[in-house]
C-alpha cells in the first residue's frame, strides 16, 4: 500500500509537504500554566500588549493571562496571517499539537490551511492529567485506545469528517500519574495496530523521556515513529541527549525563537538559545543521527505571533537554516531534518 499523509482537508502524498513544523500550536489554551509576575512590575501586565509592556512579555510570559490565549479572535488573526507569511518564505505543513486539554479546534485548522495553503495536520490524543475534565480523567486504557483509533480512522469526536494525522501531543507530568501512563500505552497499542507517529510531551526532569520511551515500547509502540519533543529544555547536557538518542525516537528541538535564558516554567535550568540548540543538532549529526532529528517552535503564545512582536512561524527558514547552513551543515541534511524526516514520521500505510 502507497503511503499517505492525513491532513485536515484530506489525505495528500508525503512528497507534497515540503518544509514541516513538526511542533505546533495554532489554537489552544494554555491558562492552567499561569504564573503570578514579580511584585515590582506586576503593574506592567495589566494593560495588554504594547511597545513599553513587550519586554516585560518577553521575560514572563506566562504572568499575562491574555497571552496564554490563543484561542481568541484576535489571535486567530494573527495566526492566520502568521502562517500566510510561512507559505510565502516556502514552509509547506505544519503540525498542530492540541490535544485533549488544550482546546483543539478542527474547524479553525482547516479555516488556516483552506486559506493560505499549507498543509495541517492535526493530533489526537491527551494532554496531562491535570487538564482533563472529570469524565476523560476516569478513562481507562481501552477508552483511551479507542478514542485515539477511532480518530485516527474514522474521524475526530468534534469534527467527524476530518482524521487525525498523527498521535499527539501526549503529555506528562513527573513523576508519571495514572492517567498519563494509561495514555502512553494507549499510545503504543495504538502504533503497533495502525502504525502511525506519535509525539509525546515529557516533564521537565531528564528522566521522563526514558520513562515514556519504557512504556510505550513496552506497550508494543515502534520507537522509530515516535517524537520526543523539548529535548532542548529537557536534556540540557550533551551526554545525557546522546544517551537517549541511542534509544531510536526522534530527537526534536522545538523552542527555536525563544531565547529568553529566564524560564518561568523551571527556573532551576537556563532556557538554551538559538545558537546552542543548533550545537547540540551538530552533536546528533556527528554521531550519525541526522535521521532522528525533528526541528520546530512550539508557539503557544501570542507574543511570539508576528503581529505581537513575535518570531512567527517562519523564524526557523529565515533565521534558524541560514545560520546552520553557515555553521557547516549540507543542505542535504537540513532537507533531511525539516523535510525528510517529519514526511517519514507522518506517513502512514493503514
Amino acid at each position: 500500500m502507497v503511503g499517505r499523509v492525513q491532513t485536515v482537508n484530506g489525505d495528500v502524498d508525503p512528497s507534497v509537504l515540503g518544509i514541516t513544523l513538526t511542533h505546533e500550536h495554532l489554537y489552544m489554551k494554555f491558562t492552567h500554566f499561569y504564573k503570578q509576575p514579580p511584585k515590582q512590575i506586576a503593574n506592567k501586565f495589566e494593560k495588554g500588549f504594547s511597545l513599553d509592556t513587550v519586554g516585560y512579555l518577553r521575560q514572563y510570559p506566562y504572568s499575562s493571562q491574555s497571552n496564554l490565549l490563543l484561542n481568541d479572535l484576535d489571535s486567530q488573526e494573527a495566526v492566520l496571517n502568521d502562517v500566510k507569511a510561512y507559505k510565502e518564505f516556502e514552509g509547506g505543513t505544519i503540525v498542530e499539537n492540541s490535544t485533549e486539554g488544550l482546546e483543539r479546534n478542527i474547524d479553525f485548522l482547516k479555516n488556516v490551511s483552506s486559506k493560505t495553503g499549507v498543509h495541517v495536520v492535526a493530533g489526537t490524543g491527551h494532554y496531562i492529567a491535570d487538564l482533563q475534565d472529570d469524565v476523560s480523567i476516569k478513562n481507562t486504557k481501552e477508552d483511551i485506545y479507542n478514542h485515539m483509533l477511532n480518530e485516527l480512522t474514522e474521524g475526530c469526536v468534534d469534527y467527524p469528517t476530518v482524521k487525525a494525522g498523527f498521535m499527539g501531543e501526549i503529555a506528562s507530568v513527573w513523576p508519571l500519574k495514572d492517567f498519563e501512563r494509561r495514555a502512553i500505552s494507549a499510545a503504543g497499542e495504538v502504533q503497533a495496530h495502525l502504525g502511525c507517529g506519535v509525539s509525546f510531551h515529557p516533564h521537565r526532569d531528564p528522566q521522563a523521556p526514558f520513562e515514556i520511551l519504557r512504556l510505550y515500547t513496552e506497550a508494543g509502540g515502534r520507537v522509530d515513529k515516535a517524537v520526543m519533543s523539548h529535548l532542548d529544555r529537557t536534556l540540557l547536557q550533551t551526554e545525557k541527549l546522546l544517551e537517549f538518542a541511542e534509544l531510536g525516537s526522534y530527537c526534536q528541538f522545538d523552542l527555536f525563537g525563544t531565547e529568553v535564558s529566564y524560564y518561568q516554567l523551571n527556573e532551576t535550568v537556563a532556557m538554551p538559545s538559538d545558537a546552542q540548540r543548533i550545537d547540540k543538532i551538530e552533536e546528533l549529526i556527528k554521531e550519525g543521527k541526522e535521521d532522528r532529528i525533528l526541528m520546530s517552535h512550539d508557539i503557544h503564545t501570542k507574543h511570539r505571533l508576528i503581529n505581537y512582536g513575535g518570531h512567527g512561524y517562519s523564524h526557523i527558514i529565515n533565521n534558524v537554516l541560514p545560520r546552520m547552513k553557515n555553521r557547516g551543515i549540507s543542505q542535504t541534511i537540513i532537507d533531511k531534518i525539516t523535510i525528510g524526516n517529519p514526511a517519514n514520521w507522518l506517513t502512514v500505510k493503514f
